[in-house]
């Protein structure tokens, strides 16, 4: 107990669960007591190449030795060689480095407002995003997202975020008024319940804002750093944005955001319009290095596509198995859904009762987020994993159905 009465000193903001980890081998996690727990959660897609991946490990260890931080006041060779490898590997012109997505989000949305005030247009600052969306904890980005669960206690919502229904382009295209600056989206919204945008309705959106001088914002937090199969989940749609924020994946585990642009959308930001202190530091910036060191190996992403097709087939079999507790899988790359019937939260104990970590996200659907390194044999572990689950809640609820009387 601590001296004010309560069991922790920190913020009760989490419902945590009662396990603590202290290491971690690739797609494993050993808790306090010895027990192995096979990874499909990477943090929330963070831990992209799984846990002490020697690479980063040396990269992280060989930074610490030399400089850990030094202010954006000064040249960070480091950082102007990862925005060299993300500007040479994407869309992108150029880079604005923080330590968190809803840091990258708020760049973005801040260039795409100074894009407008540099053209002369500053009544030009709202910005249309879709329901489902998170796009981070802030209180512009909890606007951005509008959901009212995360919007609620923290007064008057932040001006300047209208949402429209998923995939709707006539309330899309009444939406936008003269004061539209931007439309964000997720490729696939993650938290919202793993559901992809169709490719066809993207290509409409870009049309729209190619038509009305718009940007258009992807947040790749989650989909991006090869989580899709793709670098970004934007190659796969045949569709470029204006502005991308990237996150969680490009660091491995270590605090690293990014806004990527385009020449034209972020020529507007120029000295002293916007800055951050940590951001860009030579510890995460050598880390971040190291990651695309493995991302952009010839193969790699190959390999997460394949490894994508096989846990998709075996996690058919799973809901043809199982109809009652899964009714099936979304989601593209390594960011998979499993659409559940039975409660989410009834799911989560089952999965962690077979030492199996996955993510809930929106319309009752359990992520399945592993390492990009995983195995086929680590496939093959997982699946089995959640048959096991999945008949132990079906015969939960035989044991609780009414019976029947002569």
């Amino acid at each position: 107990m601590t001296a004010s009465g309560s069991t922790s000193p920190l913020y009760a903001t989490f419902a945590r669960a009662d396990v603590a980890f202290e290491r971690g081998e690739g797609c494993w996690l050993i808790d306090t007591r010895g027990e192995r727990w096979l990874d499909f959660g990477s943090g929330i897609a963070v831990n992209a190449l799984g846990h002490a991946h020697p690479h980063l490990v040396e990269a992280l260890k060989a930074q610490a030795e030399k400089v850990w931080h030094v202010c954006n006041a000064f040249r960070i060779p480091e950082q102007e060689q990862l925005g060299a490898r993300l500007v040479a590997a994407s869309f992108a012109d150029r880079v604005f480095f923080t330590n968190s997505g809803a840091e990258a989000l708020e760049c973005a949305i801040k260039t795409a407002r100074r894009y407008h005030f540099g053209k002369g247009h500053p009544e030009r600052f709202r910005v249309i995003t879709f329901e489902g969306a998170f796009h981070g904890r802030t209180l512009a980005t909890i606007a951005a997202g509008g959901q009212a669960k995360y919007l609620e206690g923290f007064g008057p919502k932040v001006e300047g975020f209208d949402q429209v229904p998923f995939g709707d382009l006539d309330a899309l295209k009444a939406a936008i008024v003269p004061e539209t600056a931007a439309i964000l989206l997720e490729p696939v919204q993650g938290e919202g319940g793993v559901r992809p945008f169709d490719p066809a309705f993207l290509k409409a959106v870009r049309a729209l804002c190619d038509e009305q001088d718009l940007m258009l914002i992807f947040d790749e937090v989650q989909t991006g750093i090869g989580r899709s199969g793709h670098l970004y989940a934007y190659e796969g749609t045949g569709v470029t944005p204006d502005i991308l924020a990237s996150a969680k994946g490009l660091g491995g585990g270590f605090p690293v955001g990014a806004c990527l642009a385009t020449e034209r959308a972020s020529a507007a930001m120029t000295a002293g319009v916007h800055g951050t202190t940590f951001g860009g530091n030579p510890l995460a910036m050598a880390v971040g290095n190291a990651v695309l060191d493995v991302i952009l190996a010839d193969g790699f992403l190959d390999r997460v596509k394949a490894a994508s097709l096989r846990l998709k087939q075996a996690l058919g079999q799973v809901i043809d198995h199982h109809p009652t507790v899964f009714a099936e899988v979304r989601g593209e790359g390594l960011l998979l859904g499993l659409k559940c019937l039975k409660p989410l939260p009834e799911v989560a104990a089952a999965f962690r009762g077979q030492h199996l970590l996955t993510i809930g996200a929106g319309d009752n659907v359990m992520r399945l987020l592993p390492p990009l390194i995983v195995s086929d044999e680590e496939i093959q572990d997982a699946v089995r994993r959640i048959d096991r689950a999945a008949a132990q809640l079906e015969a939960a609820a035989t044991d609780t159905a009414p019976k029947k009387t002569a």
